[in-house]
């Protein structure tokens, strides 16, 4: 059956050329390949000598034999040498088949079949070229027919699918693939066959007849055409992407656990708070890391013992019946919304009850996460058949060689397992959330340290003074802040006098509250000193500026000069601020000091750099009073002023610190007016407790930012009738003036049980006024909670207590005062000096009379 030649066939390649020999051995007949082989038409041939027109002369003779030899009837094969006519030298070499053929005549004659040898070895080379690539070739390499069933397949693509070369062909995709991916596979085919674009690194998932592990391929196909440039297949190649996937993959994990420790450097430890940082460590781990999540602290730690459970030479197992010491649950994470609380595998409670967030519990010590706590190693736990939980990591929390709590990191079925590189992140992240919980034990520990040394510095209970209602509060930052320096304190001092002072040491911290401690006993010991005002804040100014310097006052007197804004107490460092680390660190403070008198109802101020007072007449609006508020305590150099204010029955005087009024959110003086507005919005209710509530809960304090200080007191002062005052001329029958005035008051007053003895020592005080001091002389009688005498005279030389010889016939007055009062002492005047004694009221039970051994010590 004849049957054309597709387009493409191998003549097509070749490109045969033939031409005819007559019997006069000249060119007959001449193809048209052979035009094209040669360069010479039919008509400059025919008829000539082919030897002549085609060999070079040196192979001309040789040729007429072979000629001659054929035109005999003798075959011949070889290869030619031939040039075109005109040209210099061969041209080429052309492999010829001579034949002998015969006219119709029944002459001899030839028939040539040629060849262009660089065609043949140019398909040869081809060919090997081919087959050395298809053959040899690291990868898989395919041809599909236009049926996309696979023509041909190299020896790579058959040793990773199974079987040998020949057994591929006829093949389609679905025989290596699975239905999803062989669908795809197919479909690109089909596109590439139809529209010639090639497909470039289409990614394909498997396995192979060897494993089962999947493995991935970049496979590119491209069009097959023929030498005419028909379509004629499909060929691919497919390269094993698998090690880069997984390359690919752990660069990914890479960045992702970079990334999850940039995100945790940036969001644990914001807060120095124990719960808080705990809860800040999973929201960087869930579901970043994994899906469900737990801390637990050791009960001791969060309880604030000197030594965690966890360090080394603490109770561990053998104290705890063999398991862990007691932990609690402080936080918890999910990403699965229906397994809220999940038990690690070995680590539940007995009764497999799931531990819930602040309960406490202990792990048995056969249990991997006590193995992880007791060891300080991570512990890789299994999940078991049957629950959510695919695989979990306990991580112990360890900090500067501390074992504080357990971290647990659990992944759910369906995700990937933890890897070598997750342990390493489990166990970093744990590493910084333990800093940060152990930097806020210590921190906790600091705080309520300073807190407690703060409280116990305040005075106790409910203050009471004689002619004030006192009533305070004292409202401490939150653990959020640290512990600052305020301090109010309310001083008995003598002739019934009080003392009322706030303050406010600037920084914070425990070295804050040390500081404020200090200053406070300054005061007090200043206070009993009697001082004026200006005088008790110069000498303490001298205590501040020697607080922070290990040369004492002089060192720290070379200090910077600090400015203030004035009238505000707000200070300025023109150095910035001091290094907390540096122990020439100079501590600055602002104070009030208020002295009230209730037998005059005055009140003398000094300020160093406080808050102005803010007093309250009856009737009237709430008054920022003007007092010199001078330089802060620790800067020197300048004095304090002091100011005098007449207080009328039932006033209200508030004494406070910047906490109160002054805020990041609102202006100083914002504060201020809201301050005295809430002073004067009660309209004198019957308790001050209630202006101290009410003025609390109307400010915006933003409790937390500061530490809040008020002293509040309402003026009562000493009745006319609780005082006697009298002026005594310098004489000696003044002193017998002197016992009857007191008889007579004290007897008014029914404090009978005290003529004798107050008759004894207002005698000897009066006595000693004539003696030892000048001008006219004053005795004053005060009742109140105890009876206090006063002598005054124009003296300047103060007292002292001295012991007598055996020999001596005085001298004991002043130890007879000091044996029979409750207290006695001496204070300057503006004119002189005053001394003074005090006895308590009688309350119904006999007084207690000197026993012969202290009147005996007197000798």
């Amino acid at each position: 059956m004849w049957q054309s030649s597709p387009p493409g066939s191998i003549y097509d390649y070749i490109k045969v050329a033939s031409f005819s020999v007559g019997p006069d051995g000249l060119v007959d007949q001449w193809s048209a390949r052979a035009v094209d082989l040669f360069g010479l038409t039919a008509a400059e041939v025919r008829g000539k000598d082919p030897i002549e027109l085609l060999l070079p002369p040196d192979l001309r003779s040789r040729g007429r034999r072979q000629i001659a030899e054929i035109l005999d009837g003798k075959e011949w094969t070889g290869l030619v040498p031939f040039r075109a006519p005109g040209g210099h030298g061969p041209q080429g070499v052309a492999e010829v088949y001579v034949m002998p053929s015969e006219t119709e005549a029944g002459e001899r004659a030839a028939l040539c079949i040629v060849v262009d040898v660089r065609a043949l070895r140019s398909i040869e080379t081809e060919l090997a070229a081919a087959q050395s690539i298809f053959g040899q070739s690291p990868f898989g390499f395919l041809l599909f027919g236009t049926d996309l069933r696979v023509r041909r397949a190299n020896q790579r693509f058959a040793s990773l699918f199974g079987g040998t070369v020949e057994e591929q062909c006829g093949r389609t995709v679905h025989d290596y693939l699975s239905r999803s991916e062989a669908d795809r596979m197919a479909a690109s085919l089909r596109r590439v066959l139809e529209t010639g674009e090639s497909a470039l690194d289409l990614q394909l998932v498997g396995t192979t007849a060897r494993s089962a592990e999947r493995r991935h391929w970049s496979v590119n196909l491209y069009r097959v055409h023929s030498a005419s440039g028909r379509p004629i297949g499909v060929a691919g190649i497919g390269t094993d992407v698998t090690r880069r996937h997984v390359a690919a993959r752990e660069a990914a994990s890479a960045r992702r656990n970079l990334a999850l420790l940039n995100e945790a450097s940036a969001r644990i430890g914001n807060s120095l708070d124990l719960e808080t940082t705990a809860r800040e460590l999973l929201d960087v781990a869930v579901p970043g890391f994994c899906d469900l999540a737990s801390v637990d602290l050791y009960q001791g730690l969060l309880s604030g013992d000197e030594t965690p459970p966890g360090q080394p030479g603490a109770a561990h197992g053998e104290s705890y019946g063999g398991g862990s010491a007691p932990l609690r649950r402080v936080a918890f994470a999910s990403a699965v919304s229906d397994a809220p609380l999940i038990t690690t595998p070995g680590c539940g409670s007995r009764d497999g009850t799931p531990t819930a967030v602040g309960e406490v519990h202990r792990y048995t010590s056969s249990s991997p996460c006590a193995n992880a706590l007791r060891t300080a190693r991570v512990q890789s736990i299994p999940g078991k058949d049957g629950t959510l939980v695919q695989s979990t990591l306990a991580v112990p929390l360890v900090a500067h060689d501390t074992v504080v709590g357990l971290v647990q990191f659990s992944r759910t079925k369906g995700s990937e397992p933890f890897g070598e590189r997750d342990r390493a992140l489990a166990v970093e992240l744990a590493a910084r959330a333990a800093v940060c919980i152990d930097n806020a034990r210590l921190y906790r520990r600091e705080h309520e340290r300073a807190l407690i040394l703060q409280r116990s510095l305040l005075p106790p209970g409910d203050p009471e003074a004689a002619g004030l209602d006192i009533a305070c509060r004292y409202l401490p930052g939150t653990t959020a802040t640290e512990v600052g320096g305020d301090w109010f304190d309310v001083i008995e001092l003598p002739g019934h006098r009080t003392a009322l002072v706030v303050g406010d040491v600037m920084g914070r911290g425990l070295r804050a509250a040390v500081a404020m401690g200090e200053l406070r006993t300054a005061v007090r010991t200043l206070a009993l000193l009697d001082l004026e005002p200006a005088e008790v804040l110069s000498a303490l100014d001298e205590v501040a500026r020697g607080l922070g310097s290990p040369l004492g006052r002089q060192q720290a007197g070379r200090g910077a000069p600090r400015t203030r804004e004035a009238g505000r107490g707000g200070l300025t460092d023109p150095a910035g601020p001091a290094d907390p680390a540096d122990p020439a660190e100079v501590y600055l403070a602002t104070c009030v000091y208020a002295v009230y008198d209730p037998v005059t109802r005055r009140c003398t101020f000094a300020n160093a750099g406080h808050l102005p007072p803010v007093l309250v007449e009856p009737g009237e609006a709430a008054l920022l009073l003007d007092v010199p508020p001078g330089m802060p305590l620790g800067v020197g150099g300048e004095p304090f002023e002091e100011v005098e204010v007449d207080v009328p029955e039932g006033s209200l005087l508030a004494l406070y610190t910047d906490g109160l009024v002054e805020s990041r959110h609102h202006p100083l003086d914002e504060g201020l007016r809201a301050f005295r507005t809430a002073l004067t919005e009660p309209a004198h209710p019957a308790a001050l407790e209630d202006v101290c509530d009410h003025v609390l809960s109307t400010l915006d304090t933003r409790h937390g930012e500061d530490d809040i200080a008020l002293l509040m007191a309402r003026v009562r002062g000493l009745p006319q009738e609780a005082v006697g005052d009298w002026v005594l001329p310098r004489e000696p029958r003044s002193v017998g003036r002197a016992r009857e005035l007191s008889r007579a008051l004290l007897a008014s007053w029914g404090l009978e049980p005290l003529v004798d003895t107050v008759e004894l020592l207002v005698s000897e005080l009066v006595t000693n006024a004539l003696r030892y001091g000048e001008g006219e002389i004053r005795l004053r009688l005060l009742k109140e909670r105890t009876l206090v005498c006063e002598v005054w005279d124009s003296g300047l030389v103060q007292p002292r207590r001295r012991r007598a010889r055996d020999t001596d016939e005085g001298g004991r007055g002043l130890q007879l005062v000091g044996l029979l009062s409750a207290a006695w002492g001496s204070r300057r005047t503006p004119r002189g000096k005053t001394v003074w004694f005090e006895l308590g009221l009688p309350d119904g039970d006999p007084a207690t009379e000197p026993t012969i051994d202290q009147l005996l010590s007197m000798f």
